[in-house]
């Protein structure tokens, strides 16, 4: 038998093989998610006071609208990811502040802290949570950045999501942070009473996200606290 018909006959198996396990070359490969342009950096311009958003996927949320509203009159920078808890922010702050000089930050954690299982471990019960808290705000003051504390956006449905997402009272929560901020004298920004009226139009069934009509909202809300702040120029 010729190599030719030896090889011919090779190529056919492997091809018959292929396509028996579904491998076939006409196969599409994986599909992968662009990336959001929320946490992309972004170039200062000159002159214009800095602004720093620090949060989890609302945040996230609501970036790009912020920054779309204050364009022109700050630079609205955010972490390249989502800050998720307090606990996990304080290992990552230095970081993210970098060497430059804030303006104002506006910051919340306390949907991933208030996590139950069986999603995994509670991300800080309550007492961790206040602890964790008062070792940011003091880094945070220690920028000389005038701060803002956004509260924490209502969970659906008592806290029970499909598939097995399960939170804590956000209620809660929201009292510890609003005791601490009232002892360091941080301005807060209620998100919480901004959307909790309108969450049945405003939110995403059985999910702790909004909509981008509630994600607008809530930038409405974040832009103006902010500005409230901005340095005159």
């Amino acid at each position: 038998m010729s190599r030719l018909l030896l090889l011919c006959r090779a190529c056919c198996l492997v091809a018959w093989l292929a396509a028996g396990l579904g491998l076939g070359a006409a196969e599409a490969a994986p599909v992968r998610r662009a990336p959001d342009p929320a946490l992309a950096p972004i170039v200062d311009v000159p002159g214009l006071p800095r602004v720093l958003l620090l949060g989890d996927s609302i945040s996230i949320g609501y970036t790009l609208p912020v920054r779309e509203a204050l364009r022109g009159r700050a630079n609205v920078h955010r972490p390249p990811g989502n800050c998720s808890s307090a606990g996990y922010t304080l290992t990552k702050l230095d970081g993210w502040l970098g060497a430059g000089k804030w303006d104002v930050i506006h910051f919340n954690w306390g949907l991933h802290d208030a996590k139950l299982p069986p999603e995994g471990v509670r991300h800080a019960p309550p007492e961790v949570y206040e602890q964790n808290l008062r070792r940011l705000v003091t880094r945070l003051r220690a920028t000389g950045a005038k701060l803002i504390w956004a509260t924490t956006t209502p969970v659906p449905l008592g806290g029970n999501l499909a598939p097995n997402r399960r939170f804590g009272s956000v209620d809660t929560y929201n009292a510890i942070a609003a005791r601490v901020m009232a002892e360091f004298g941080v301005v807060t920004n209620d998100l919480n009473a901004a959307i909790a009226p309108r969450m049945e139009t405003l939110g995403r069934p059985k999910d702790v996200h909004f909509t981008a009509e509630g994600s607008a909202v809530l930038a409405e809300h974040v832009a103006r606290s902010v500005a409230a702040l901005l340095p005159a120029r």
